[in-house]
């Protein structure tokens, strides 16, 4: 790692940023890593693709949230070093040799997301993460590059940073856990461009309760408060703003517009498209490359949006309308007894003149606040452990009764989605009223419930 700190640079650079005030980049490898093309891509990204449609201030973008997670991390590394560093090897505590992989897998864990990413990974079978992993580790890539200036086998440990496969758990732990550099980031990032304050916690406060030990990461009892504001903040965002009906209706409605445009360019003795999308037209044969992936941006999708608005085919014209102005459908939620009504639901959707492929969708979301440890899980989650003034560590919800009682409980709901002309009367098309009427009894009388209403 001595080529990493022989980059060192002549004078800090300093990013302003309306989280962090400032962020420092003092190596030239970092600021090498944010100039490339593959990085500054990201600028084109938006954070929280279709939040924005709710809460308009939400531009923000995964360039910025991607400096603020090595922002965090460079602080928790500073910190370490200075309270908590290594005596001797395998003493648990702080190697500061790990500073470099920690910061270049904090600056570039979100690399390989794409336009409105998880909606585009459903669609096409993409996985960010793998591409992450490509970006970093693919001889071509400018990333790789400047990574194997530090060693050759530099980029593929940054890789395993990100995979959870690196030998050293502290590091892992920084940039992925249940209280991390990257959720740290994006609760207080996503509260402040959103205009909420469900997301705000005492961001200082939680990083110097936090030390290093040998099997990870833990945080002194003392800041267990803090640490529990952090655990509610998050699960206030995700109730409030990521899981908001309206934004979930506009990610339906683009899931869907990208699912018909994908039928039809697949179909080719079908429809007749208008034109050739050249630059999605790798993801609909299933064949792209890395350069493919990287031209594509937010700007690119909304242009090709702009484009089906006067498509000859109907649903894909009228789904492209609804997104670009946006007019998103309306959502009900539903539960296990009622779910048995959204066969009719649909049907009479479909005999309104909607056809329920594109115009029907369910969404379950829900989120575990906080999760104990449970080694036969798909996805274990690290505890979080609280080290006590003897030495012991007991884990964070044996010993906070506001984080037991939201432990283990999922928190959010089932919602069906459907055209808004389903509730409004259509006096001009008189043959549909009993079905319109019909469809709202359902709503009504079978606990399916229309908060929106």
């Amino acid at each position: 790692m001595q080529e990493f700190y022989r980059e060192k640079l002549p004078r800090e650079k300093v990013f302003r940023d309306p989280i962090h005030g400032q962020i420092i980049v003092d190596n030239q490898i970092i600021l090498d890593l944010i100039n490339t093309p593959e990085f500054q891509r990201l600028r084109r990204i938006k954070q929280l693709g279709t939040s924005s449609f709710t809460f308009h201030g939400a531009e923000h973008s995964r360039f910025g949230h991607c400096l603020g997670v090595y922002e965090i991390t460079r602080e928790m590394c500073n910190y370490f070093q200075r309270n908590y560093p290594q005596q001797v090897p395998g003493d648990g505590l702080w190697d500061d040799s790990e500073r470099p992989v920690a910061l270049c897998a904090a600056l570039l864990h979100d690399l390989g997301h794409g336009p409105y990413s998880h909606t585009f990974e459903h669609i096409f079978a993409t996985n960010h993460e793998q591409i992450t992993r490509q970006l970093i580790t693919s001889p071509e890539t400018n990333i790789n590059k400047i990574l194997r200036r530090v060693s050759p086998d530099f980029p593929h440990q940054v890789a395993s940073v990100i995979d959870h496969s690196y030998h050293n758990q502290q590091v892992i732990q920084m940039i992925s856990s249940q209280v991390d550099a990257d959720r740290m980031d994006y609760l207080q990032r996503d509260s402040y461009y959103t205009g909420t304050n469900y997301g705000k916690f005492d961001l200082d406060r939680v990083l110097h309760v936090m030390r290093p030990v040998k099997n990870g990461i833990a945080f002194e009892i003392s800041g267990m408060h803090a640490v529990e504001d952090y655990i509610i903040s998050r699960l206030q965002m995700y109730l409030q703003v990521y899981f908001h009906p309206v934004s979930r209706a506009m990610e339906v409605i683009l899931d869907h517009l990208l699912m018909r445009a994908k039928y039809i360019y697949e179909h080719p003795s079908d429809f007749e498209p208008e034109f050739t999308p050249h630059m999605l037209m790798p993801f609909f044969n299933h064949r792209f490359t890395l350069d493919d992936y990287l031209a594509l941006d937010d700007g690119v999708l909304t242009t090709y949006f702009n484009h089906w608005t006067h498509s000859r085919d109907d649903i894909l014209s009228d789904l492209a309308n609804r997104f670009l102005s946006r007019r998103p459908f309306k959502s009900a939620i539903y539960d296990q007894d009622s779910a048995k009504f959204l066969p009719q639901l649909r049907d009479l959707i479909q005999t309104a003149g909607f056809d329920s492929r594109y115009y029907t969708a369910v969404n379950d979301s829900f989120k575990l606040p906080y999760d104990t440890y449970n080694p036969k899980a798909s996805k274990p989650q690290t505890q979080i452990e609280l080290l006590q003034p003897n030495g012991d560590f007991v884990e964070l919800s044996q010993v906070s009764t506001l984080v037991a009682s939201v432990s283990g409980r999922e928190a959010g709901d089932q919602r069906f989605f459907f055209p808004k002309e389903m509730l409004e009367k259509h006096q001009d098309i008189e043959i549909f009223e009993p079905i319109y009427e019909k469809f709202q009894s359902y709503i009504k009388n079978n606990h399916i419930v229309d908060p929106e209403k």
